[in-house]
């Protein structure tokens, strides 16, 4: 009972932020604030703490590599079974039925559950699922529904067509400013997520085998404690619950599609992965882990609708209890 505490703590915490916002103590775009100071300092900061902290073995890199594998595949699969579909729906799909919330939900059931170590292999995977859900995710739904970046769907006058209007440029100049743009815009979707770029500098720091000093990791503990609290207070004030019957059919299609790919990958890390029983039982949660708050920021920016993203979080976080208290339970009754 006791190891369920924290992870419900989360989710108590979304509804205190949703009741402040309906209570009028919060105002409804305040958590664009929320937004700044998660995404900017305290994400990065609990990235930070968590090399810092704890020994990162380069072999576990593999799981970085199978955690950019389950972050990719549900997009590409999407991508390709919805085309007769509006692009509005196809892009709250792409944004929100694939990628993980593992620094922010996750890290903390896994310690929970398998103890401080287990957050080790959960932050490799994480590694890889950050290359998606950070920027990767939302440069390929950009890139492939032809979505100019900076301005919504509404403000692009997309309608109910499949994709944006698109036409291939023919002359040779016109190509090559077409590839000069595209080149800008994935690097800098990439390299403009602050997370990302501290990913990547950690994992160089790794690399060289260098080690942080504990002083440096006991001054960025604050910010890394306040990562949970955070995150899951901006999901309460940017949720709503669903205006009319097509919101509850997204959000409905988004379990629908997440809730196979999550206990596939899940089934594939325990029976598949060449590692221990507690580094496997820890990835298998991390597949099994709700939607990333990084899909509220990008499906705000796309759609201009974080409510909506916000609810399906919040909703998938529950789903994701019950099925990481199952998978443990399974694991430690020797069922699986």
């Amino acid at each position: 009972m006791l190891t369920l505490l924290q992870p419900i703590s989360l989710l108590c915490i979304i509804v205190v932020g949703y009741l402040f916002k309906r209570g009028g103590l919060l105002g409804p775009r305040d958590y664009r604030i929320i937004q700044v100071i998660l995404f900017d300092l305290v994400l990065p900061g609990a990235i930070v703490y968590s090399f810092a902290k704890n020994p990162h073995d380069l072999s576990l890199l593999w799981l970085s590599a199978y955690g950019f594998i389950v972050a990719l595949i549900p997009v590409v699969i999407i991508y390709c079974a919805t085309s007769r579909r509006p692009i509005a729906s196809r892009a709250f799909l792409m944004l929100n039925a694939s990628g993980l919330n593992i620094g922010c939900f996750c890290f903390p059931v896994v310690q929970a559950f398998l103890g401080s170590s287990a957050v080790v292999p959960a932050a490799m995977f994480d590694i890889g699922n950050c290359i998606m859900v950070a920027a990767g995710t939302n440069v390929m739904t950009q890139t492939l529904l032809h979505i100019r970046p900076g301005a919504t769907l509404a403000e692009q006058g997309a309608g109910d067509a499949p994709t944006l209007p698109y036409e291939q440029p023919t002359d040779r100049d016109a190509k090559r400013l077409a590839r000069r743009s595209l080149r800008r815009s994935v690097l800098h979707g990439f390299f403009g997520s602050v997370p990302f770029d501290v990913y990547v500098v950690m994992i160089i720091v790794t690399a060289c085998g260098i080690s942080l000093p504990v002083w440096f990791a006991d001054l960025f503990a604050p910010i890394a404690n306040a990562n949970a609290f955070v995150a899951m207070l901006m999901v309460g004030m940017l949720m709503d619950v669903p205006a009319d019957s097509s919101d509850v059919l997204a959000v409905l299609r988004v379990i629908l599609w997440r809730l196979p790919f999550g206990i596939a990958f899940a089934l594939a890390a325990w029976y598949l992965l060449p590692f221990d029983p507690m580094t496997r039982e820890a990835t298998m949660m991390c597949c099994l882990a709700p939607i990333a708050v990084f899909s509220t920021l990008f499906t705000d920016e796309v759609l201009g609708n974080a409510r909506l993203a916000g609810f399906s979080l919040a909703v998938t976080a529950v789903i994701s209890i019950a099925l990481m208290t199952g998978a443990h339970a399974l694991i430690a009754a020797g069922i699986l």
